[in-house]
């Protein structure tokens, strides 16, 4: 059965995460609705990452089965239109046969945005962490090119996560300075526990603040003890900016 692929962006400001959730907005949800109204039967929407309330994307993908496709360019305006304005389909395109958004990836880009400048950003507030002190970016460095390679992140889980296994790979944990003391902290990793970066990004910018030194990263990858580490950051300064995938989009099966 042919396979559409979509790639979505979305401001998570005004949604209780990407999962369907009883009496709660959320972003497959209104993806599902607009669906069905242009496909003219229900669809079974699969997304790559659950991604929750109040994070955003610059770069989900999801996918689903239909008998007939239309024109995937019609198909993105028209589930755009239909489904808010602070979500959009950015892409649209047939996909390989059998192919899943979720069990096909290999891994995903996040990124998460501080503002660290005395005063707050009305442009940014909705999508970075406002801390009026400064960050001491040389610190906080130290302290994430530890988190590079194949540990146990157990330390770096909420504790209601239910994963069994712990050990992720990072492939990329990088810390950048922009303009407007805008501050990201770049990670790419194969999967992910739940809440992990957020602690990672919390445990950084307490890094930065002096509360912690650089190498409390390795003694939390050592203990794995979460109360050890910094906060949960707030969810609002997180974008899924890219999922990844093979050559061809499929994994080996």
């Amino acid at each position: 059965m042919p396979v559409c692929r979509l790639t979505i962006e979305y401001d998570g400001s005004r949604f209780s995460g990407w999962q369907v959730q009883p009496d709660c907005r959320t972003v497959q949800g209104e993806l599902k609705k607009a669906l069905a109204t242009v496909m003219r039967e229900p669809v079974d929407l699969q997304g790559a990452a659950r991604t929750d309330a109040g994070v955003h994307a610059l770069g989900q993908v999801a996918s689903f089965e239909a008998q007939a496709l239309p024109d995937p360019e019609r198909l993105a305006r028209s589930v755009s239109a239909l489904a808010g304005p602070d979500v959009a389909v950015t892409e649209a395109a047939l996909a390989p046969d059998g192919f899943n958004a979720r069990f096909d990836a290999t891994g995903k880009r996040y990124c998460y945005a501080v503002l660290s400048r005395p005063t707050p950003s009305p442009l940014f507030a909705r999508t970075s962490w406002f801390v009026p002190r400064p960050l001491d970016l040389g610190a906080m460095r130290a302290a994430a090119r530890v988190l590079v390679g194949t540990h146990d992140f157990a330390g770096f889980r909420s504790s209601d996560c239910g994963r069994k296994t712990t050990e992720r790979t990072m492939a990329r944990v990088e810390i950048s300075e922009h303009e407007r003391g805008l501050v990201t902290i770049d990670v790419e990793g194969t999967a992910f526990l739940k809440n992990m970066v957020r602690i990672m990004a919390g445990t950084l910018v307490a890094v930065g603040h002096g509360r912690f030194p650089p190498d409390v990263t390795a003694r939390l990858l050592e203990t794995k003890d979460r109360t050890k580490a910094g906060p949960t950051a707030p969810p609002h300064g997180l974008t899924l900016v890219e999922v990844l995938y093979p050559e061809g989009g499929l994994r080996r099966r």
